[in-house]
């Protein structure tokens, strides 16, 4: 075995092996459970289990919403997971949950050719991913914030969740007095309570709606009678087509902003400098999307719920994951479970759906307000006026069978105008770009939370 092998197995072995945070059961004011260390197991497990509930809502939203089998997604992001923690060396805790960010692509390849190539996509999208991440672990992240400055991040962010608009509709209009129950549920919870159960408002929504369709009878009770208690998920083969590669492959921007993001939040957080694990972040983002395309799950990315988690229990051990990994594998073998998810009817989903792709546009708007991108500087302005517009009217191109749909075009269009508009304004000296200080690239969550500005003072809750 070469040296550097065996300097990255006892890496491993170092972060792995988790030490005991002072008496393991309390933890004092102004400190932090880091990474490498963990309280008692019995408390670990304890936090484990959290995050999955964390996760749960906004994970099985998407196979819900894209079609794909539940437990085969729950499966392949409890992999994923225990990849990723093991190729960041047990040092960036985050759990893979499923990215909101495929839906659009997943939908419309599936209704076209069929899900078998929206599984080619999403695997076409973890390579792409995982390309990056070697760049970026040799060549540093620098060059990701000069093409994607906040204001095409937060444009890009903003497109993809305005353009999953009619998807939402098409549910609500099934069941609309389910849908505004759910809606209603999502919002009161949200502000009337604090801590996990706030921030679990998705799922406490979702259950609420469920109730509400059960009242109506707009549930379907078939399919979990038929299914089995144990046994494994659904796996279902890929196929590719270079046709469905113009509606994936624009999703890796996104993805590489959530990930960036994850790294500086919990960076922040925890008082390390992790900068130098954010390429190994990327690129196992990307390998463990690529498993879950391969095998008949949704693509994955990291979780603002759980950083809600952490930053409420101030535990940021590797360790917990792993339990939430195992928890969850545990659960993707139980296919009556998976059948109870999939009997939610389309009111709750068009209600949850309403809710989380606005979140997801207006996640986009909070960057540029965060990063305080000034409009009145016509190149940000045009930047975000073109591209917000292809997306939410689908723009649509078809050039030798490729097509090319309105996120795809949308995103292209943000990152072209931007630096076309930057490099002829200062070219001809009608540059109006602010000074503005320097911030931390915009990281951002599709799942309908943010990172550390919402919550700030969790753990004092």
């Amino acid at each position: 075995m070469s040296t550097s092998a065996s300097g990255r197995r006892s890496q491993l072995q170092k972060f792995f092996s988790w030490r005991l945070h002072g008496d393991g059961k309390s933890i004092s004011p102004g400190e932090v459970v880091m990474p490498y260390e963990r309280l008692t197991w019995p408390r670990t497990i304890g936090i484990g289990a959290q995050h999955v509930v964390a996760m749960f809502g906004a994970t099985f939203l998407v196979p819900l919403l894209t079609g794909f089998p539940p437990n085969t997604t729950l499966f392949f992001t409890a992999i994923g997971t225990l990849l990723f923690l093991a190729i960041t060396a047990g040092r960036l805790p985050s759990y893979l949950g499923s990215s909101f960010a495929l839906i659009v692509p997943i939908v419309a390849v599936s209704q076209s050719l069929g899900p078998a190539f929206a599984l080619g996509g999403i695997i076409a999208t973890g390579a792409t991913l995982a390309l990056v991440g070697v760049i970026v672990h040799f060549a540093g992240a620098r060059w990701i914030d000069v093409v994607m400055p906040p204001i095409v991040t937060g444009t890009i962010v903003a497109l993809i969740g305005f353009n999953l608009a009619p998807a939402a509709w098409n549910w609500v209009q099934q069941a609309p007095v389910t849908s505004v129950v759910t809606i209603v549920a999502i919002l009161l919870t949200t502000v009337l309570f604090k801590g996990i159960i706030g921030r679990l408002s998705i799922l406490v929504g979702v259950l609420i709606g469920y109730a509400a369709a059960a009242i109506q009878n707009e549930v379907d009770y078939s399919a979990i009678g038929e299914a089995a208690w144990f046994g494994l998920p659904q796996f279902h083969s890929p196929q590719f087509a270079w046709s469905t590669l113009g509606l994936f492959v624009p999703v890796v921007f996104v993805l590489v902003a959530e990930n960036v993001g994850h790294v500086k939040s919990v960076a922040a957080m925890t008082g390390q400098n992790l900068d130098d694990i954010t390429g190994r972040a990327l690129f196992a983002d990307g390998l463990s999307t690529m498993i879950a395309g391969a095998g008949g799950g949704s693509g994955t990315t990291t979780y603002a719920e759980n950083i809600g988690v952490m930053a409420a229990t101030r535990v940021y051990s590797t360790a917990a994951y792993v339990v939430a990994a195992l928890f969850a594998l545990a659960l993707s073998l139980l296919p009556k479970f998976g059948a109870i998810i999939s009997t939610i009817p389309a009111g709750v989903l068009g209600g949850a759906a309403t809710v989380l792709y606005g979140m997801i546009g207006m996640l986009g708007v909070r960057i540029w307000v965060q990063n305080q991108v000034d409009f009145a500087d016509p190149v940000n302005l045009n930047t975000a006026a073109v591209a917000m517009i292809i997306a939410i009217a689908n723009f649509t191109w078809v050039p030798a069978g490729m097509e090319f749909g309105g996120i795809a075009l949308g995103s292209a269009a943000a990152i072209g105008v931007y630096h076309l508009m930057r490099w002829i304004s200062k070219v001809r000296g009608t540059n109006l770009e602010a000074a503005t200080p320097a911030s931390a690239p915009a990281g951002t969550d599709l799942e309908w939370e943010g990172y550390v500005s919402r919550h700030k003072g969790a753990g004092q809750e």
